[in-house]
């Protein structure tokens, strides 16, 4: 495969959680194209590489083309989007034919592209299946690019302003355990009680609780007063971002999360991890991590966060731990 100079990923947009999401993806592209010029272009809303995860994902995405309103109109096909750029590379990360069909306007040397089963592709992964989540379709195009597997191994940045700050939340010399026990809906939250008592039972390590702001109103006197030897730090900073989650993961011997961005941060940092799901598909939305143990209500019986037991968690996180 000839050396690869420059690399565009497109994308419709992306929430937070969808570029918590694709961060795996992110990291296998670099790892797989080290010197490239990586370009990513959101063609029918906002990236949040472009403000909220810029800083998780400097020096793996060089530019960011955001809002470009590419990607959508017919009259696009009898044009280039992007004149005056080429690239040897093209990564397109959505379905839609008229999409893609705009996209090979663009100048390039190489195209990847899921669409219609690789119809239009250059290249293509070993196994075409669509993979159930969204962070495995993206894996999967990586693969297709670099022409062989590659691993989400490259490392993201670290910041010395908020490693410092990680240190003095969590200093260096103990042994910490995660608990996020927070979500985008109740329904997704496996009961608090249970965490409470999952970290009471943690004679060897310090529980360490990541509440956001909604959370904490909620929760934090709760935690506290059952459980005083816990720390809270996103509660004792005022720097309150991704990358400090990602930083405190790191200092982290294992977590346990339920269906969040929360979790996907966790599993960002590359600790082992126990997700826990309920109402929420694990194959399409659990976090990418390279030691997890996946609990669904499902395998006990039942739908609601609640069908989880409470010995089953404690099994996956010792087990984790070893």
């Amino acid at each position: 495969m000839p050396d690869v100079g420059s690399v565009l990923v497109y994308v419709g947009l992306d929430a937070v959680g969808d570029g918590l999401i694709k961060l795996p993806f992110v990291r296998a592209l670099r790892a797989a194209f080290p010197a490239a010029r990586i370009t990513w272009l959101a063609g029918k809303g906002h990236t949040v590489f472009a403000d909220t995860l810029a800083p998780v994902v400097a020096g793996l995405i060089d530019e960011v083309i955001d809002e470009a309103e590419i990607g959508s109109r017919l009259p696009e096909l009898l044009d280039n989007p992007l004149p005056g750029r080429a690239f040897d590379l093209i990564i397109d990360t959505q379905r839609r034919v008229l999409t893609t069909l705009i996209l090979k306007r663009i100048r390039h040397e190489r195209f990847i592209s899921a669409t219609a089963a690789y119809l239009f592709s250059n290249g293509k992964p070993g196994n075409t299946a669509r993979p159930a989540s969204l962070a495995g379709q993206m894996m999967q195009l990586a693969e297709a690019a670099a022409g062989h597997p590659v691993e989400a191994d490259f490392p993201l940045p670290r910041d010395p302003e908020v490693e410092a700050e990680a240190d003095r939340l969590l200093p260096p010399g103990r042994r910490y355990v995660g608990l996020a026990p927070g979500a985008g809906g109740k329904h997704k939250c496996w009961p608090l009680e249970r965490y409470i008592a999952l970290a009471a039972g943690l004679t060897d390590a310090v529980p360490v609780f990541l509440l956001g702001p909604a959370e904490a109103g909620d929760w934090a006197g709760t935690i506290r007063a059952a459980l005083p030897q816990a720390l809270l730090p996103l509660q004792q900073t005022p720097a309150l971002t991704p990358m400090l989650t990602i930083a405190l993961g790191r200092r982290m011997a294992a977590a346990v999360s339920n269906d969040s961005g929360t979790g996907h941060m966790l599993g960002a940092a590359d600790i082992p991890l126990v997700s826990l799901f309920g109402p929420t598909a694990a194959d399409k939305f659990a976090p990418h991590t390279r030691r997890a143990m996946v609990l669904r209500a499902q395998d006990f019986g039942g739908a609601a966060m609640e069908a989880i037991p409470p010995e089953a968690v404690e099994k996956a996180l010792r087990q984790l731990l070893l």
